[in-house]
């Protein structure tokens, strides 16, 4: 049932290039009709050369000349075909892979952390591959077999009947086989497509993280992780190729008795037909006959093969499809934009866990006025990043209210939501491309004047203009050549560049030495001034401006108050300071 429903999907794809697919066919109706024609003139000549009829050399070098031109058409009408086929298959591929990437764009994170990127890119690169190479033999044999099976099947009954019974009834066999062969090598094809996912996804992370595995001296382990990975898809593989093998050697061994029957019997008739001086079963016709007989089964051989590379192909667009079909984010169809937020936010009886079975967020309240800066404290676990997140909407609540200027984030849309918030978080991202684009990925249409003030703003001006080319300095991804503080400096230059009205600083600093880390709290200060501000910080010092302080634990705000009135008290939060410079 889910085989029918993949083939539907992947014929929706395809029916977008119909027009390319029935020139395709057009030529390949030419292409079989000239491997027919050409073996009845060969039929022909033998018959001349024999002297059954007159010996005829004019006729002879007409039927040359004519075989000659429907050779070359045949080879213009192959190549065009091969054009349209390859054009068609790469087509539908793009295709996928354009829908497989805008749905994942979309997806909630709470499915990608439960899934290894590795695995993902597996599916759209190399599933997406697997199947396109099915895909053009499908294109390239299915649809030229299927017509030189009718056509020669025709042609072999006007010749003679009797020996295309034995050709037609034969057969099936192969077929037969073929059906058996193919229902069985479905499941291990689709097994070994999961398996080398998850083997690419163990290799993405390994080399990820392989400071960490060095570091803690776990080679071994992962080597001996990766041996069993790749021992089990040595398994699988050698049993899903060595039956979806076993199909071509079956069919080739009847197709050849059926062949030597064709061929004894055809030769039986003509020497019967020579002594009773009748000919109706010429040598010729029968070297036609054995020709067509040979075409015949040819097919039926190729599109067995088809099969078992199509039943590949289709495990691995099943794997694409589930890809695509799985929960995008839900999208509310009458939510509004919001330009420039106030930043007056609300949260209110908010209940949230990432699993049912574990509640983190229980019951929780919070108002906030435009320009307040609200710092966010906690032993690690308490929920903070979480809140976070729910802010940002990248996690929907479980139950509750989060409002923006009294709206309802689930009412405002997320593009919107999130063009109003300036987020730097403790995790770098940058981009292949230069320092300047890197700054500019919030607002492209920033001058360099802007660019170069924000990036003074953040103290990171005098480190970017000792680079080899300044501002125009390529880097990649992963910021090669770079300190993780000037990497994390670029981060907060991004957002001085943007200047929304809502600013979040997830462990901002964590990366950056001490005296740096004063400058920027100064550019800080600056950019968070009549900006509603959410701080996530360890370090305590950073925090004592803060308009309100909430000490979260298990979840919960435990404590709320400026820094000030948290020492008082001498709490939780009292404890947790003192803690950091008891020394």
């Amino acid at each position: 049932m889910n085989n029918k429903k993949t083939i539907k999907r992947v014929i929706s794809f395809i029916g977008n290039y119909w027009y390319l697919l029935l020139i395709s066919l057009v030529f390949g109706i030419i292409s079989v009709a000239m491997t027919l024609y050409i073996p009845l003139r060969i039929g022909n000549a033998i018959d001349l050369i024999r002297g059954i009829n007159d010996v005829d050399l004019v006729g002879i070098k007409n039927i040359f000349i004519e075989v000659c031109i429907c050779i070359l058409v045949l080879f213009i009408s192959q190549w065009s075909m091969s054009i349209l086929n390859n054009k068609v298959t790469y087509k539908v591929i793009y295709d996928m892979r354009l829908v497989s990437f805008r749905n994942l764009i979309h997806y909630p994170l709470s499915f990608l952390d439960t899934v290894r990127p590795g695995e993902i890119v597996n599916i759209v690169i190399n599933d997406v591959d697997t199947f396109a190479d099915g895909l053009l033999m499908g294109f390239s044999q299915f649809f030229t077999g299927v017509i030189t099976i009718l056509g020669t099947l025709a042609f072999m009954f006007y010749i003679n009947w009797i020996l295309a019974l034995v050709v037609l009834v034969l057969t099936p066999l192969s077929l037969l086989i073929a059906r058996y062969v193919s229902t069985h090598t479905y499941k291990m094809f689709k097994t070994q497509s999961e398996i080398k996912a998850e083997q690419t996804g163990f290799v993405e992370e390994m080399i990820s993280s392989l400071k960490v595995v060095q570091a803690y001296n776990h080679e071994d382990e992962n080597e001996e992780e990766f041996e069993k990975i790749n021992e089990r898809l040595e398994n699988c593989s050698l049993k899903a190729i060595f039956y979806s093998s076993l199909v071509n050697p079956t069919t080739r061994f009847v197709y050849a008795i059926i062949y030597a029957l064709v061929a004894v019997i055809g030769a039986i008739m003509c020497i019967n037909q020579k002594t009773s001086g009748e000919v109706v079963f010429s040598v010729g016709m029968l070297a036609t006959f054995l020709s067509y007989a040979n075409q015949y089964t040819k097919p039926f051989n190729e599109i067995t093969g088809v099969i078992t590379e199509l039943q590949n192909s289709i495990a691995c667009a099943q794997r694409v499809f589930d890809l695509m079909d799985n929960n995008k984010e839900s999208i509310n169809e009458k939510a509004v934009t919001i330009e420039k937020a106030q930043g007056n936010i609300d949260i209110e009886h908010v209940d949230f866990s990432y699993t049912k079975d574990k509640p983190l967020i229980q019951d929780f309240n919070l108002h906030v006025l435009k320009g307040e800066k609200i710092a966010i404290v906690g032993p690690t676990g308490c929920g903070k990043t979480t809140l976070i997140n729910l802010l940002m909407r990248f996690y929907d609540v479980n139950s509750g209210e989060i409002k923006v200027d009294g709206i309802n984030i689930k009412d405002i849309t997320r593009k919107s939501l999130r063009e109003n918030y300036g987020m730097v978080l403790q995790d770098i991202w940058l981009k292949n491309g230069t320092i300047k684009e890197n700054i500019k990925m919030g607002k492209p249409d920033a001058s360099d004047e802007e660019v170069i003030r924000a990036a003074k703003a953040c103290h990171a001006d005098s480190f970017i203009r000792r680079l080899k080319d300044g501002y125009d300095t390529y880097i990649n991804e992963d910021g090669e050549g770079l300190s993780i503080g000037q990497k994390q400096l670029l981060c907060i230059t991004r957002i001085m560049l943007l200047m929304p009205p809502m600013l979040i600083l997830d462990e901002a600093t964590s990366s950056i030495d001490t005296r740096t880390e004063l400058k920027i709290q100064e550019a800080f200060d600056k950019l968070m001034d009549n900006k509603t501000s959410f701080i996530v910080a360890h370090r305590l010092s950073t925090i004592k401006n803060a308009n309100k302080i909430l000490v979260m634990k298990e979840g919960n705000v435990i404590e709320s108050g400026s820094h000030d009135e948290l020492l008082k008290k001498g709490g939780f939060y009292s404890k947790l300071y003192n803690s950091q410079f008891e020394n």
